[in-house]
């Protein structure tokens, strides 16, 4: 009777499991049995309505032959599933795919590698079918992290390791596809997730980049060269199209996760990886989302502030290497934020800089520690100096001009106020420190600057502070702030032609480009050329010029002569280059010889230079007599001899040799004709005088508040020395008065000469430096008649501060005698 039984309960079976079982041989090393798994699949399209008990009952049997190790089986069960998954498209395929990655979830917990990678292709065939509808129940976060397990395997065998990392980062690879383009999945883009692909990817691509340290430096590509797959090629593969796929709202937490694996590998330093990786994200991403991955390494600098200065600078060339991807295409609103974060660091570089040079002072022992840590420094303040520079010079024109006006904002500049810079604490050393790199910053932003007006590249608020630093008593920010000049105003690339001071043979073989002078460019330079000619005559008799300080002086007038000069502007600059040449017969200044010299090199090139631009054979000859004498008798006098290392320098300069110098009355006998208004060079150039020299501490710099007038009578002279002694002389001058009439009229002479043929600028100057010195003597007259009255007890002298005044009774005071009624 049982026997019975059993017989009659085979047939009764559902059919759907009969064809399940016929796909299995009896030996499993038969494989699937292709004419049964043909009616089954048959059978599965015919009724989609078995699909999920197909899947079920599939998902059984694989279940139990995992447990009895029958692996065999199991390789023929996930064959079966993945033919039916291909063969099946309908809406009843849902329940069968729950069945399905029930399976794989089975294979990717057991330990076997080969059921794992197994397990890991079966759903990567899975990923690449494209379903019809979108599942809004389905959830890959086993996968994810079963996935990102996987990545990091640490089998002991070599080849298995691999084999499993490489489907781990394929099973990544799946996910990602299934899932990013699913509105209904946008939970993968949640941290929990990113914090577990992008490490996993970055791992495999981080053991490639350290074996290629190691001795293996060729680029690894998808397959080596036995036939196995590299586990970095893949793992930048699914990297780059995880990042492609990222939408807006998406871009923080992709790249959060790449910074914070970053800093726990402690990869900044060397920052060759980090470098990689950000030039794979730039690239990878869409444009407009730029400004959100410099956004963040900016924040992740800030979060840095404090850490070692190898760290902040592979943080800022990583930074570096972004703004250069992202300057070529869209970056956003950053702009300015980007220079603001980048200079508030140079600023707190500084101030390290400064503390461990304190500390090495005080400290002998530490000193070479100390002087490693400062160059370490350095190597972070060139580091932001380069990123300011190249991110700026990729910048367009208008937007360029802003970063420009914004970092000239920064420079701190005595007498002027400053609330980003607290020039204060950081000392004299540290503010000239942050010139010097920002001016430096600033040629790297201006070189290549092309504007088509002088007066939108050079306004007011960025010209000003400008000049201001050039009239500082330090030789190379002089140099910084002539270099900056030369990035705007040569136009057209004709600095490198003009490079070294010397006596130009023949300027028509430079070939220097030049174009007509526009009127925007005339009248720029009829409101600010006096300012330029003045501190460029300034600049020449500074007592720390070096070599270099003549070169960009010379290649200043030169480029100041192609772009901006007109016949006006010609005269102009001639008339300076006399100024310099007087300033430096007449020493009035008491400069070394080595500068005089310097200043007369420096006027024989220009205007050798000048009068074969200007194309005049009269003034060409006289220039090149001048400069042949000087060759015979005063070649110091030349550029080409005074700048040499060891040259001989003259005790004083023979006023009375006239042959040596340039004669004003031969140039306007040379210039006489049309164009040139030649009768202006018979009034000498006066430099305009302003209150620059205060503003920037120069050496002659009196502070107003200290100053200190004494018209006690005990002071004043008696009667008896006020009174003249009447002599014969003295009536005889007073009554001949022809000597004094003439003074007078040429006096007047001079006076009306000037006001007829004087640059109205020149004239204004004029007026301007003597409306300023009068208003300097009313300050002082205020300032005394404003004070407050005596103490009591007389005048106390206090060294730390002003003269201290206490009240005395007015029966001891001492009034002048012309103060008494």
């Amino acid at each position: 009777m049982p026997a019975g039984v059993c017989g009659c309960c085979g047939p009764l079976r559902p059919r759907y499991k009969r064809l399940v079982d016929n796909i299995f041989p009896e030996d499993p090393k038969d494989g699937l049995s292709k004419s049964d798994m043909e009616k089954l699949t048959f059978y599965a399209v015919s009724a989609p309505e078995k699909l999920d008990r197909i899947g079920a009952y599939l998902a059984e049997r694989l279940s139990r032959d995992v447990v009895r190790h029958r692996y065999g089986y199991v390789v023929i069960a996930m064959e079966a599933l993945d033919q039916l998954l291909m063969a099946c498209h309908s809406q009843s395929i849902k329940p069968f795919v729950e069945s399905f990655l029930h399976m794989v979830a089975k294979l990717l917990e057991s330990r076997e590698p080969d059921l794992q990678v197994l397990g890991t292709n079966s759903f990567v065939k899975f990923a690449n079918i494209e379903e019809d509808t979108p599942s809004y129940h389905r959830r890959y976060d086993f996968f994810v992290s079963q996935f990102s397990a996987m990545c990091h395997s640490t089998h002991e065998d070599t080849e298995t390791r691999t084999r499993i990392r490489v489907a781990g980062i394929k099973g990544l690879q799946g996910v990602v596809r299934k899932t990013v383009n699913d509105e209904l999945q946008a939970i993968i883009w949640e941290p929990q997730h990113m914090d577990k692909l992008i490490p996993s990817m970055l791992f495999n691509m981080q053991t490639s980049d350290d074996l290629d340290r190691a001795g293996h430096p060729s680029t690894p590509s998808a397959v080596g060269q036995d036939g196995e797959e590299n586990p970095a090629a893949l793992a930048e593969n699914c990297f780059r199209e995880l990042l492609g796929r990222a939408a807006y709202g998406n871009m923080n937490n992709a790249v959060r996760p790449v910074l914070v694996h970053l800093d726990n590998h402690h990869l900044w330093d060397p920052n060759e990886f980090a470098v990689s990786c950000f030039r794979i994200i730039m690239y990878s991403i869409q444009a407009q989302h730029s400004h959100h991955v410099i956004q963040q390494v900016l924040n992740h600098l800030d979060t840095h502030s404090k850490n070692t200065p190898r760290v902040r600078a592979g943080i800022v060339q990583v930074l570096l290497e972004t703004v250069a991807i992202a300057a070529k295409g869209s970056v956003g609103p950053t702009v300015l934020e980007v220079f603001n974060t980048l200079l508030k660091h140079l600023r707190m570089s500084v101030d390290f800089e400064l503390g461990e040079i304190s500390r090495r002072n005080s400290s002998t022992s530490s000193a070479s520690s100390g002087r490693g840590k400062e160059s370490e420094e350095r190597i972070v303040q060139n580091a932001i100096i380069q990123t300011i520079g190249f991110f700026g010079g990729n910048l367009p024109d208008y937007q360029r001009a802003e970063v420009m006006m914004f970092i000239m904002g920064k420079v701190p500049v005595y007498g002027t106020p400053c609330h980003t810079l607290d020039t204060v604490k950081i000392g004299h050393q540290g503010t000239k420190r942050i010139q010097t790199m920002l001016l430096s910053s600033l040629i790297m932003v201006t070189s290549g600057f092309k504007s088509k007006s002088m007066t939108a590249a050079l306004p007011p608020p960025f010209l000003d502070p400008l000049f201001s630093i050039s009239l500082m008593e330090d030789s190379e920010l002089r140099q910084l702030v002539l270099e900056i000049l030369h990035n705007i105003i040569d136009r057209h690339d004709n600095r490198a032609k003009l490079r070294g001071i010397r006596i130009i043979p023949n300027v028509a073989a430079l070939k220097i480009k030049r174009e007509k002078i526009s009127k925007q460019d005339v009248a720029f330079m009829k409101k600010h050329g006096q300012q330029l000619y003045r501190h460029i005559y300034l600049g020449c008799k500074e007592e720390d010029n070096v070599h270099k300080n003549f070169e960009l002086l010379f290649t200043t007038l030169a480029i100041l002569t192609i772009e901006l000069a007109n016949e006006d502007m010609v005269i102009d600059l001639i008339r300076l280059a006399i100024a310099l040449q007087e300033l430096a017969l007449s020493n009035e200044e008491n400069m070394p010889m080595f500068i005089r010299c310097g200043v007369m090199a420096l006027v024989a090139a220009y205007l050798n230079f000048l009068s074969q631009m200007i194309a005049n054979p009269p003034f060409c000859q006289h220039v090149s007599k001048v400069i042949e004498l000087r060759n015979m008798d005063a070649p110091y006098l030349l550029p080409e001899h005074i700048f040499r290392d060891k040259c001989s320098l003259p005790e004083s300069l023979d006023k009375e040799d006239r042959l040596l110098y340039f004669q004003t009355a031969d140039m306007a006998d040379c210039l006489a004709g049309p164009g040139y208004n030649a009768e202006r060079l018979s009034v000498p150039y006066v430099p305009q005088v302003t209150d620059e020299d205060r503003m920037t501490r120069r050496k002659s710099f009196v502070d107003t508040v200290s100053l200190q007038v004494d018209i006690m009578s005990n002071n004043l002279p008696d009667k008896s020395q006020l009174a003249e002694e009447i002599t014969f002389e003295t009536l005889k001058k007073a009554i001949d008065t022809t000597g004094l009439e003439e003074q007078e009229r040429e006096k007047r002479r001079q006076v009306m000469e000037k006001f007829q043929k004087a640059p109205f600028e020149e004239i204004a100057a004029h007026c301007e430096s003597k409306a300023n010195m009068l208003h300097d003597r009313l300050a002082q007259i205020f300032e005394l008649t404003i004070r407050p009255p005596p103490s009591p007890s007389g005048v106390v002298a206090i060294s730390a501060g002003p003269t201290q005044h206490q009240s005395v009774p007015v029966y001891e005071m001492k009034f002048p005698d012309l103060c008494v009624y």
